[in-house]
């Protein structure tokens, strides 16, 4: 799974490496957790170009009479989105990438010690994207509008397995085009799309407890242990 995360680069980094016209302002997040703003990126459907939104992580399908479901739905798995009711009709229509930099994963220990935390993030250290999904959902009750979003999993490559069975699905530019264009709907090829990122370009680094606290957004955080 997914549970936390960091984006910590610049707006002008995120604008360079998604082929932005408008640059974002962006402050550095190094813990992000569920339900708090995320920076996404979609391509409008006429122009095609790529545009970046912020959006609640914890998606909240449209059908949803309670926006509490977000909660439980911050991830979905690559291999049930194309069909699972929550997922289906994001993943028809509205897929987007979710920047990062890194994400942190909790490993359980075989004694009663408590479970230690690491940072994963490619070994260049450069930024990344998530597959994810976005919907828009109205509350029945205030007509409030909220956009929000979740991040697709798959199984763990071989950097992962010690950490966790399972990983977020991490993109490599050359799919970009192929998941943001929502006029494209080929389910076998999509599907194709949500591997296991490659295991030599990434790494693991046990942190501090400091992670463990979502409250706690500063780059202590990434202290390594």
């Amino acid at each position: 799974m997914c549970g936390r995360f960091a984006q910590t680069q610049t707006g002008e980094t995120v604008a360079e490496t998604f082929q932005l016209s408008v640059t974002p302002e962006l402050v550095p997040r190094y813990n992000i957790a569920p339900s708090q703003s995320v920076t996404v990126i979609t391509q409008a459907r006429r122009t095609g170009d790529r545009l970046c939104h912020e959006k609640r992580w914890g998606l909240i399908p449209q059908w949803s009479k309670d926006a509490k479901i977000g909660y439980k739905l911050i991830n979905a798995r690559a291999e049930t989105v194309a069909t699972k009711p929550s997922f289906r009709g994001a993943f028809q229509q509205r897929r987007c990438l979710i920047v990062a930099d890194g994400f942190y994963e909790w490993q359980k220990s075989q004694s009663a010690e408590p479970k230690q935390p690491h940072l994963i993030r490619l070994k260049s250290r450069s930024l990344f994207a998530f597959a994810g999904l976005w919907e828009r959902w109205q509350d029945p009750q205030t007509d409030e509008t909220i956009f929000s979003c979740t991040i697709l999993t798959t199984t763990a490559n071989d950097a992962l397995v010690p950490i966790h069975h399972r990983m977020p699905v991490i993109l490599p530019s050359s799919d970009y085009d192929a998941w943001l264009d929502s006029r494209f709907y080929n389910p076998g090829v999509l599907e194709s799309l949500l591997r296991p990122f490659a295991a030599e370009a990434m790494e693991t680094l046990p942190l501090t407890s400091a992670v463990n606290n979502p409250r706690n957004e500063t780059p202590a955080v990434q202290q390594l242990a």
